[in-house]
C-alpha cells in the first residue's frame, strides 16, 4: 500500500465545492451544455442535492436536473470556448444519454486526477455526446472536474457526462483502465508505505 503526496490534504478542501454554489453567488450568466446536445445561456439561481434552478431571462426559470448537465463556463468566454470544442463522430452515434446511475458511469478515481493535475499533462475529455475537450486539470471535487482549455479558459466539465479521458499518447485514464495499470504510482507524489509490523 500507499499514498500519494498532497492528496488527503486536497480533498478536505476542495472534495465538497461545487461550480454551481460559486455561480449561485457570482449571479452571472453561464454557458451550460445539457443533454440532448443543448446549449443555453442562464443564471443558476439556486442548487440543491440533484437539481439546479436557472433564470434564462424573461421570467423563464427552469428547474434542471444535474445528470442532465455536461459542462459549463462563464457565458462571456462563449465566443472564445466554443471554436475549441471538437466532436467524436463515433461517440456521438452511439446516442448515449446521461447515466441516471452512478453503476454505469465512466469513473477517474481521485488518485489517478491528482498527478495528473499536478503534472498538468494535456488531457482529451470525450463526453457522452461526443464533444471532445482538450485541456489540464485545474481543480477537481466530487462532482466536477474544471479545465483550462486553450488561452486558460476555464471550463467545468460534470464527471457523470465523462465517456473518456485519455492523453495524447492515447492512455486511457478511466477507473477500469487504470486499476490494471495503477499509474499513480509511477508519480513523483507516489510514496510506497510498508504497513508490516516490525518483529
Amino acid at each position: 500500500m500507499g499514498y500519494l503526496i498532497g492528496l488527503d490534504e486536497y480533498l478536505e478542501e476542495h472534495y465538497h465545492e461545487s461550480v454551481f454554489d460559486q455561480a449561485v453567488l457570482d449571479n452571472q450568466p453561464w454557458e451550460i451544455h445539457a443533454h440532448p446536445h443543448r446549449c443555453f445561456q442562464a443564471r443558476i439561481i439556486e442548487t440543491v442535492t440533484y437539481d439546479v434552478t436557472v433564470d434564462c431571462g424573461e421570467g423563464k426559470k427552469e428547474v434542471l436536473p444535474k445528470v442532465q448537465i455536461k459542462f459549463l463556463y462563464p457565458a462571456k468566454l462563449a465566443d472564445s470556448v466554443k471554436p475549441l470544442l471538437k466532436q467524436e463522430s463515433k461517440v456521438e452515434a452511439l446516442n448515449l444519454g446521461p447515466h441516471f446511475s452512478p453503476r454505469y458511469r465512466h469513473h477517474v478515481k481521485n488518485k489517478t486526477l491528482f498527478p495528473l493535475m499536478k503534472d498538468r499533462v494535456v488531457l482529451f475529455f470525450t463526453l457522452l455526446e461526443g464533444e471532445v475537450l482538450k485541456g489540464i486539470i485545474s481543480g477537481f471535487n466530487r462532482y466536477e472536474i474544471t479545465l483550462h482549455m486553450k488561452g486558460g479558459l476555464p471550463v467545468t466539465v460534470l464527471r457523470h457526462a465523462i465517456h473518456d479521458v485519455r492523453d495524447k499518447k492515447g492512455q486511457c485514464f478511466l477507473k477500469k483502465s487504470q486499476e490494471k495499470r495503477e499509474g499513480w504510482k509511477k508519480s513523483s507524489l507516489y510514496v510506497a508505505r510498508n504497513d508490516k509490523k516490525p518483529s
